[in-house]
């Protein structure tokens, strides 16, 4: 188990229209970033400048004004270390219709939302979802398990940064999105009758794994991260 800590990483705002962004290609980390304790408990799981200690598709993301850029065929990424009971806190900018996710207490390999927990990020008050899109795929939704509620209105626009935290201790899954609670599920509950996907998610059974954001194709970007872990529950 990693030690806890963090420091907040700093904020850098969006370029002006029409101002080339500051880009640095994201490349594996060398070492391990350093994730020593903050004084409020903390990790930083970011530093603003580099993917330093993340693994998975780092070719497939960026670093551009400190923030974690989704490329258009960015896969997963994810944050050094293992994690069981904690708090991750970032913010996120979507493109209009954007599709991304988070991942939870999952494994480094195989389908995030079915081997661990995904956590949905997506545009869902876009025109190109109206009709079809299902409650457990909306935002703050855990993929396939439990639908959030409320994700529209909490959205800011495309283009503006959002807040989320999501708290994840002991069997339940809690997620914030700019100051309101979205979801909050029991996975024990939220799976008795079965799965709302129909399908196996075997990921909910697990205590402990991955953090990370799962590509889909749009871009993203992500900045401020940071997680601070729980002591589990029994």
């Amino acid at each position: 188990m990693i030690v806890i800590g963090s420091v907040l990483a700093s904020c850098v705002e969006a370029p002006a229209p029409g101002t080339a962004p500051n880009r640095t290609t994201a490349t594996a980390a060398s070492t391990e970033p350093n994730l020593a304790p903050g004084p409020d408990g903390w990790v930083a799981l970011f530093d603003g400048r580099t993917l330093d200690g993340w693994t998975g598709d780092v070719a497939g993301w960026s670093v551009e004004d400190g923030a974690i850029a989704c490329g258009p065929n960015g896969g997963n990424l994810w944050a050094p270390g293992e994690w069981s009971d904690f708090e991750l806190a970032f913010r996120f900018r979507l493109t209009p219709g954007a599709n991304n996710g988070v991942g939870i207490r999952a494994p480094a390999t195989g389908d995030a939302a079915y081997e661990g927990l995904e956590v949905q990020v997506l545009d869902d008050g876009h025109e190109k979802y109206a009709g079809w899109l299902k409650d457990w795929q909306r935002h703050g939704s855990v993929y396939g398990i439990a639908a959030s509620s409320g994700s529209t209105a909490a959205l800011r626009p495309a283009g503006e940064w959002n807040d989320e935290t999501i708290t994840v201790r002991g069997r339940r899954v809690r997620v914030e999105l700019n100051g309101t609670a979205i979801l909050d599920c029991d996975l024990d509950e939220a799976t008795r009758s079965g799965t709302l996907s129909g399908k196996d998610h075997p990921g909910t059974r697990r205590a402990s794994g991955k953090v990370g954001f799962l590509g889909h194709g749009d871009r993203v970007d992500f900045r401020e991260v940071r997680l601070r872990p729980l002591t589990p529950t029994r």
